[in-house]
């Protein structure tokens, strides 16, 4: 029986036998490629790495958001609709680097089937077996789109301090009035509260920024890929030189071979 399809999906990609075999035929024969194809699975696996700090993130916000229920403060709506958002952009993250991951497994496979099957010439043209193009720009629309939400969050959530802290100084007015007292000219622009409540919105939003770049990397890695020189594998010039060289040295005609010297007995 196969490995189950989640099992294989959460591995390392490095662990994945069809990759580790592929990258080994690749660097053995020196073929152009291997360098990219690796660069290409470093930067799923450093998104990996940066997705598992968004989900420490949300669980860092929901419970912020059980603690601004406790107090029922004004915030906790704003808080509510952060979490449903942030559980929605991991969600989606990790479905497209399952996707990735998905892809570049199934190239690796399928290039060590053609390979088996029909020798290092199969390997010439390598991105001919990876699809990754596609799937990296739907992350890189995804990731852009998450930013602009928690960007738009953080400002709700400050929006929502602000006339918190601009109800409290009217109330606060009120009351040094009646005593006398000078009035409170100006609320607080974003309180403490808030900064500590949009803390993990705005390492969510670091967090997708850096992936973001690792998602340009890939992107141009894959490019590199797919205008690599297109030579024949190293071993495979040899043979192919080698071969022409005997079948030369045999369709040589018979006066330009060697002859056996003289018998100077014969004179």
């Amino acid at each position: 029986m196969g490995r189950p399809k989640k099992a294989a999906q959460s591995e390392p990609l490095m662990e994945n036998r069809h990759v580790k075999e592929l990258l080994s035929v690749m660097e053995a024969n020196n073929m152009p490629g291997a360098k990219d194809l690796l660069a290409v699975i470093g930067q799923v696996g450093a998104m990996e790495n940066h997705l598992a700090d968004m989900v420490k993130e949300l669980a860092t916000l929901r419970r912020e958001l059980a603690e601004a229920q406790r107090q029922n403060h004004p915030i906790k709506t704003a808080l509510q609709k952060a979490v449903i958002v942030l559980q929605a952009q991991v969600l989606e993250l990790r479905d497209n680097l399952a996707g990735l991951k998905r892809d570049i497994i199934d190239g690796c496979k399928n290039a060590l089937e053609a390979f088996h099957d029909k020798g290092l010439s199969a390997l010439r043209n390598l991105a001919d077996f990876f699809k990754l193009r596609p799937g990296l720009e739907a992350m890189r629309d995804n990731l852009d789109k998450s930013i602009k939400l928690d960007e738009r969050t953080i400002a709700q959530i400050e929006a929502v301090s602000v006339k918190y802290h601009e109800a409290g100084r009217h109330l606060q007015n009120a009351g040094r009035a009646i005593v006398g007292k000078e009035l409170i000219q100006e609320a607080k622009p974003v309180g403490k509260i808030a900064k500590t409540f949009t803390a993990a919105i705005r390492a969510d939003r670091a967090c997708c920024n850096a992936m973001r770049q690792c998602v340009d990397k890939a992107i141009g890695a894959v490019a590199r890929l797919e205008k690599a020189e297109r030579k024949p594998p190293i071993m495979e010039t040899i043979d192919k030189i080698n071969g022409e060289i005997a079948k030369a040295q045999n369709d040589a005609p018979v006066r330009d071979r060697q002859r056996p010297a003289p018998d100077h007995a014969d004179r």
